[in-house]
């Protein structure tokens, strides 16, 4: 007998006792049937708990044959923006083909991933954490075209976003010059230019000696000096 049997087996006993209880007035049977009745009860809680746990256990295991073969890390993507979304696409071919079930999107208010199962014997997974900006979770959506997955961020706020996440943003301002309005110009474009000379190739190197070889002969003849 399997619990599906069992646990209709224990709900009928239930039932009856709960009939004979309603119709008993001597106390030595009642106090009997209300004893029977808590062991049925407690027994059928077991049971479906029992049956919960497969439930969850076979879930799992359809979860783990879906996830057959290995996963990789999806990488390349493009991304625009509208006044109210953020549209990531990411480009796999022939994904259109495979149960659109198998591409799962997840969301939560600053990051989102994708998971495409069993395409073409391998899952393609991506993640993006740290966005910009808040996105509207309940709102947000996949759909998938040919060849292609669309992810759609709601934007909370109706703005422009400079950048896709916190990281791409901080890093631009780590590359931005800086500046200082009481600094010297001349000393900023050095800074400048010798940054470009210690990170530039052999050519880009030969090319800024020799406009400072002739900026420096330029400034000696409007000096008066004459070479």
């Amino acid at each position: 007998m399997d619990l599906t049997e069992q646990i209709a087996g224990l709900e009928s006993d239930l039932k009856e006792v709960a009939r004979l209880l309603a119709t008993c007035e001597r106390s030595r049977v009642k106090d009997a049937l209300s004893q029977e009745q808590k062991r049925l009860e407690t027994e059928l809680a077991q049971r479906r708990l029992q049956r919960e746990q497969r439930a969850k256990k076979d879930s799992g295991d359809k979860a783990d044959a879906a996830l057959k073969g290995y996963t990789v890390k999806i990488n390349n993507y493009g991304w625009d923006q509208s006044e109210t979304f953020i549209k990531i696409y990411i480009t796999l071919k022939g994904v259109h083909k495979i149960p659109a079930e198998n591409v799962e999107a997840k969301f939560t208010e600053r990051s989102f991933s994708v998971l495409v199962k069993d395409l073409d014997g391998k899952n393609h997974q991506m993640t993006v954490n740290n966005l910009l900006c808040p996105i509207v979770v309940e709102d947000s959506s996949r759909k998938v075209k040919t060849d292609m997955v669309l992810v759609m961020c709601k934007k909370k706020t109706a703005k422009k976003w400079e950048c896709l996440t916190q990281v791409e943003k901080q890093t631009k301002e780590k590359d931005k010059p800086s500046f200082d309005e009481n600094a010297d110009p001349g000393e900023g474009l050095m800074s400048m230019l010798k940054k470009i000379y210690s990170e530039g190739d052999d050519d880009m190197k030969r090319t800024i000696n020799k406009a400072w070889a002739e900026s420096q002969e330029k400034k000696a003849k409007e000096d008066g000096f004459d070479f």
